[in-house]
């Protein structure tokens, strides 16, 4: 069983800053990919980021420039610094662990931008 916790999410004005973190437990592989997906209401799970385990990065064009995903140095830790927040980065955020193509979800965090 593997365990994905996501922390971090919350109510930010436009243009504001959140840090989403997510920590994977339990029956942890060696090596994996870890990213961010979110889902706003209505609408299909789409992808935020992706990094491998050797740190290449992958973002989905509507937040280029605005957020950075990263690893922390035990590689189970994975965050998403997001930055110049928009009303359409609303969502919940999903945390991904996938490791021979096999995805593993955490549960969402609720971001939500507005004034």
């Amino acid at each position: 069983q593997v365990q994905l916790v996501e922390s971090g999410g919350g109510l930010v004005q436009p243009g504001g800053s959140l840090r989403l973190s997510c920590a994977a437990s339990g029956s942890i592989f060696s090596i994996y990919d870890m990213g961010w997906y979110r889902q706003a209401p209505g609408k299909r799970r789409d992808l935020v980021a992706t990094i491998t385990y050797g740190g290449s990065r992958n973002y989905a064009d509507s937040v280029k420039g605005r957020f950075t995903i990263s690893r922390g140095s035990a590689k189970n830790l994975v965050l998403l610094q997001m930055n110049s927040l928009k009303p359409e980065d609303t969502a919940v955020y999903y945390c991904l662990l996938r490791h021979v193509g096999i995805d593993y979800w955490g549960k969402g965090t609720l971001v939500t931008v507005s004034s």
